[in-house]
């Protein structure tokens, strides 16, 4: 992530900000402004996800990542505090979620991470972050370029299966993302590569990663080129690429993408516009009955400061979130909650 503007911005004012480090920061005049600011992290935010607690959603919690080679990965409560943490990580990057993963004969909700450092992903239990991996599983083995850093979780409907989409700092313009099957052997989060896809246009890093599980598609970007699509399911044996899009309207960095679902099959994908402060808006289904044809719709200023990773849920999160939150990291070591109301209110002006 840059830690810098790297081209002028409209509609933005200098504030003094306690959040951040710095004594000044630029923040969008016209962007929305966040419910909730978490409590700081140690060193640098990166990456966030949303664990929904299902026995009593208002004790759910937003898990993200501290990158840093002294990182960690934080729970935090929904009014922004931290709760729980696990510090000593090496350079964590990103962080998803998978539910009902079988465990020792149980289900368990995990999170899983890139720890860019070992060159392994982390699996953590929840909501309590206990590690369940022995240490961490290695990725990309046998390849010069290892670092990992986006990571994705698919559950295959069907089988309720748990794949790791893993992305890294570098590698080569086709084959740059690996697929790997968790499995539970002896009570340790095991992985094993299923598939390796993914074009790579080599101008500069593929980080964001996110995963439809109902429709069974899979988005990264591809940073200053576009956001690349591809079906989640190895069993389908297809790792053509279905579409490129996003490719205008971006300062520079694409970052974090995030799916709000409307229904079954319709929503929205958001896309980090990093160094402009907004969120890019297509519509998840596509257009006129295309699938694969994403066109803009909208875009979304934001209060964050060069927003990396992002999600979202469509579920109610009590009266401050009543359709749902979006979560964005933002410079300051922190992370910001919106409404999902305040972000449809821009969508629905445009």
């Amino acid at each position: 992530m840059l830690k810098k503007i790297l081209a002028p911005l409209s509609g933005l004012v200098i504030l003094g900000a306690c959040q951040v480090d710095s004594a000044k920061t630029v923040v969008r005049q016209d962007g929305i402004k966040p419910v909730v600011v978490t409590q700081e992290t140690g060193h640098d935010t990166d990456d966030p996800a949303i664990w929904i607690n299902k026995k009593d959603t208002l004790k759910s919690l937003i898990i993200g990542t501290d990158k840093d080679s002294d990182g960690g990965l934080y729970a935090f409560d929904l009014e922004g505090k931290i709760v729980n943490k696990v510090l000593g990580l090496k350079r964590p990057n990103n962080v998803d979620i998978a539910y009902g993963f079988k465990l020792n004969g149980q289900l368990v909700d995990i999170a899983v991470l890139t720890e860019r450092e070992t060159n392994s992903i982390r699996v953590f239990r929840l909501p309590d972050l206990t590690p369940v991996d022995n240490g961490g599983i290695p990725v990309f083995e046998g390849e010069k370029e290892r670092a990992p850093m986006g990571i994705a979780l698919y559950t295959r409907p069907q089988d309720s299966t748990i794949f790791a989409i893993v992305g890294r700092k570098s590698g080569p313009a086709d084959g740059y993302i690996w697929q790997y099957h968790l499995a539970d052997e002896n009570g340790v989060v095991k992985g094993h590569v299923v598939r390796k896809f993914g074009a790579y246009s080599g101008k500069k890093e593929i980080e964001s990663i996110a995963v439809d599980n109902q429709l069974g598609y899979i988005y990264y970007s591809d940073e200053t080129v576009g956001v690349r699509k591809y079906l989640a399911d190895p069993a389908r044996g297809d790792n053509k690429e279905l579409a490129l899009f996003a490719t205008a309207g971006f300062v520079s960095d694409h970052e974090g993408i995030s799916i709000y679902p409307t229904s079954d099959s319709t929503g929205y994908v958001l896309v980090s516009n990093q160094q402009n402060n907004s969120f890019m808006i297509y519509r998840r289904e596509g257009e006129n009955g295309v699938a694969n044809e994403h066109k803009l719709i909208a875009e979304v200023p934001v209060s964050t400061l060069e927003s990396d990773g992002s999600e979202v849920t469509a579920v109610p999160l009590g009266s401050k979130f009543p359709k749902g939150m979006f979560v964005a990291m933002s410079n300051g070591r922190v992370f910001h909650y919106y409404s999902w109301e305040d972000i449809l209110a821009k969508i629905k002006d445009k």
